[in-house]
């Protein structure tokens, strides 16, 4: 079994793991912010362009369909280029995504610029995930990936909130030109701070395509997909909940969400730890945690103190995505860049299994509480294929 994809020797004197971490983690941040300050961004860029919100909302759709699409896809074609310079390009693409994003006069314009603004996304957290586990020791890979996620997660705590008050103060527009600048940025410290390693000219794109061809992969692809759900599922319509179930205002309801925010970071800095000691055991204890607070959440909705504790333990829940990239690099073999960005791929078929799920629980008339018992399904179906997966990794 391969544990992990050759260490960046070239410059390994001179390399410090711990600025690459951070140069990759600013990357992180701004694809963190732009996913999600977006949602809170819905109605001003509504009203700017001249379409109600629910037409609105398909641009969230074209970047999560972009996201999709762009991570196997320049995982694969990219086979030759050298990480680090595949990095530069990924986040220079994403800057000119959200630059287009934040000047475009129509609606149809900002499909396209929205989709470009995704095809990045996967494929940059694939190799960066890649890129800072081979800059450490094995046995602190799982910490190293944790480190680029914490990007993403302070994005939902920092990052959201600041979005939303330059869309409020300001403009939208300024709001993704601000990303755009972060990724830039993100670009320029990964050309300074990270390893030189070489191209690979004999590199066989097609040979990516064998990461399709392991059950493994497939197996934690599925565990993500479906595990994962459940956080979107209560997240989706966690202000909503809030308002109508806890009854609370918009300021309390901003902190539950800032409080998601730092249990998603507190996970990624806690549960790697267990996760380097024992994989596999911590991804099933994770889902299992992440199925007994989404369980609870229905009980939980109804009393602001609650609702903040048992939000805090949902978000711990989403360290899972850290494990899984993890868990990839042991089982894609020789096809590590297409297996690394499809766990991306996989949280956005999360990202819409769970909301659906959970929309045809409260249209079935069972409240919005019940958010929350869909969830812990989606997490006990992910637990189903995470045992079948170690079941059949025992087997072999």
């Amino acid at each position: 079994m391969t544990s992990i994809a050759a260490p960046l020797r070239p410059g390994a004197a001179t390399v410090r793991p711990g600025i690459v971490h951070l140069a990759l983690a600013v990357g992180g941040f701004a694809i963190g912010t732009t996913e999600f300050a977006t949602m809170s961004l819905l109605p001003a860029m509504a009203a700017d362009l001249g379409i109600d919100e629910p037409t609105a909302g398909h641009v969230i759709s074209a970047y999560a369909l972009g996201v999709v699409v762009g991570a196997p896809t320049i995982a694969v074609a990219s086979a030759r280029m050298s990480r680090r310079t595949l990095l530069i390009v990924l986040m220079t693409m994403f800057a000119i995504g959200n630059a287009a994003s934040a000047i475009v006069p129509s609606y149809h314009a900002m499909l396209v610029a929205r989709f470009l603004s995704g095809l990045p996304h996967g494929a940059y957290f694939g190799i960066a995930s890649l890129v800072a586990a081979s800059l450490v020791p094995p046995e602190r890979r799982t910490r190293a990936v944790g480190r680029i996620m914490l990007g993403l997660t302070i994005a939902t705590v920092v990052g959201v909130p600041v979005a939303s008050l330059v869309g409020q103060f300001a403009s939208w527009r300024w709001a993704l030109g601000a990303v755009a600048i972060l990724a830039l940025a993100t670009a320029a410290l990964v050309a300074h701070f990270a390893p030189r390693d070489p191209a690979n000219p004999t590199a066989d794109p097609l040979r990516e395509l064998n990461a399709l061809r392991r059950s493994q992969v497939w197996l934690t692809l599925g565990t993500g997909a479906i595990g994962f759900g459940g956080l979107f599922a209560v997240y989706t319509y966690l202000a909503s909940t809030l308002n109508e179930v806890t009854r609370v205002g918009p300021g309390f309801a901003s902190i539950v969400f800032m409080v998601f925010g730092i249990g998603m970071t507190l996970g990624n800095l806690i549960v790697p730890r267990f996760a380097d000691r024992a994989l596999m055991p911590t991804a099933g204890a994770l889902l299992l945690w992440s199925a007994v607070a989404l369980a609870l959440y229905p009980l939980a909705a109804h009393s602001p103190a609650l609702v903040l504790i048992d939000v805090l333990a949902i978000g711990i829940g989403g360290a899972l995505g850290t494990i899984l990239q993890t868990r990839l690099m042991d089982v894609a073999g020789d096809a590590q860049a297409l297996a690394a960005a499809l766990n991306h791929s996989a949280f956005n078929v999360a990202n819409a299994i769970g909301p659906m799920a959970g929309g045809l629980a409260i249209a079935a008339g069972f409240g919005l509480g019940s958010t929350g018992l869909v969830g812990a399904g989606l997490a006990l179906g992910g637990l189903a294929i995470w045992a079948v997966s170690l079941a059949v990794a025992r087997r072999g």
